[in-house]
């Protein structure tokens, strides 16, 4: 995985949007807003990513295939519902078995946008409570791994005031050490 600060220049999401020169997000940035990543091979993924999964309690998992063969009709509607800024009451998890894509997070005190450039054996953990977002890359195709701590749910909270004093926000800013 390949972190980086988000350009927030106008053009396709699918894009990088690198500064130039790129401006890493260093580990300890990633680390101070709870963001959790590995690297494992694919082709050894299922003992590791079950010691993890057993780690952190995570009961049940599904595979998500975001592709336009794979959504049909519905995929430039949910390409864009994926890339509106959210934050979810669980932990997002996902380890990508084939494709790419980018998941965009909130650095808590500057309001900046970090991206993460997933590939193929990267798993990451996205906190409860992290304002977010997702979109594919130009090859507009990733499979991933979803791991969930209880029954499979994916309910988004678009940002606004209520979600800014949601119990699960403010928690995630108190273990970050920042204010609400």
């Amino acid at each position: 995985m390949r972190a980086y600060y988000f350009d927030n220049l106008p053009g396709d999401q699918r894009l990088p949007h690198d500064y130039v020169p790129s401006r890493p997000v260093p580990q300890e940035v990633l680390e101070k807003i709870n963001v959790k990543h590995w690297q494992i091979p694919v082709e050894e993924y299922e003992p590791k990513v079950d010691a993890i999964a057993k780690e952190r309690g995570y009961k049940n998992r599904d595979t998500i295939n975001v592709s336009k063969d794979g959504l049909g009709d519905a995929y430039e509607e949910k390409i864009k519902n994926f890339f509106h800024e959210h934050m979810h009451e669980d932990e997002e998890i996902r380890y990508i078995l084939s494709g790419t894509g980018f998941f965009d997070v909130r650095e808590a005190k500057s309001d900046d946008w970090i991206r993460l450039a997933v590939e193929p054996g990267d798993m990451i953990v996205i906190p409860a409570g992290i304002y977010h977002r997702f979109t594919l890359d130009e090859a507009n195709k990733i499979q991933a791994l979803r791991l969930f701590q209880d029954e499979p749910k994916w309910t988004p909270h678009n940002r606004s005031q209520e979600t800014d004093v949601n119990p699960y926000r403010i928690q995630y800013l108190s273990e970050i050490d920042v204010g609400a």
